[in-house]
């Protein structure tokens, strides 16, 4: 049944179809599980305690770089003024004294700086992940790892239109090439992909056009 239905396929496409249809069954008959679409495997989303509370000081500091310029540049609400003094609570610093704005501009410099460290700190664990989940998953499922690098490859290759450069050149080569005798032409045959991609890996494959159903 199955040499009847690759006979019959016109194209890549169908002939793909044809082979996941006759993989889905065969897995079907001896009972092996099939991953289901939106059910893969995910790293867990859940954002440690610890980062979460960096996020929270980095919230509240800009907040207070907020009110500390707003109270630089004039605003004296009781609510900004409330802010400053706690900004300034355990320190000899007073609202009233002369050097007030350098002060002012010194704390919002300290706390950008607190700001561009947390920063830091956030992003160097996400790199570390980042790495260990790539080296893990490249040990136990280089599939997964490779997959969207593969896929936009391919893309690249066959989807995406491409606008050549038609310069004055390319009549000038065409011209000089006239004389040339044409290659014949190369006929491929079943036979011939089927040797070609017997040993390489069917997630190496470059899959099908959008549209259709991919066995890798």
């Amino acid at each position: 049944m199955l040499v009847t239905y690759l006979e019959a396929s016109r194209d890549l496409c169908e002939t793909d179809s044809v082979l996941f249809g006759a993989a889905v069954a065969a897995c079907r008959i001896i009972g092996a599980k099939l991953p289901m679409a939106g059910r893969a495997t995910k790293q867990s989303s859940a954002i440690p305690a610890w980062r979460k509370r960096i996020e929270d000081r980095i919230v509240k500091a800009r907040a207070l770089i907020g009110r500390l310029i707003s109270f630089r540049s004039g605003n004296n609400r009781p609510r900004v003024v409330r802010t400053v003094r706690m900004a300034f609570a355990g320190t000899n610093i007073s609202l009233s004294q002369p050097d007030i704005t350098q002060k002012l501009t010194e704390r919002i410099d300290d706390l950008k700086q607190k700001i561009a460290a947390w920063g830091k700190r956030i992003r160097r664990f996400t790199e570390r992940s980042r790495r260990f989940n790539q080296n893990r998953l490249f040990q136990s499922d280089q599939k997964r790892l490779y997959k969207a690098n593969t896929v936009a490859f391919w893309r690249g290759l066959w989807s995406e239109p491409v606008n050549h450069s038609e310069g004055p050149w390319t009549e000038v080569v065409a011209s000089q090439g006239a004389s040339i005798t044409p290659m014949d032409p190369v006929i491929i045959t079943p036979d011939d992909v089927a040797e070609a991609v017997r040993r390489a890996p069917n997630w190496k494959s470059p899959g099908i056009l959008t549209g259709c159903i991919t066995t890798g």
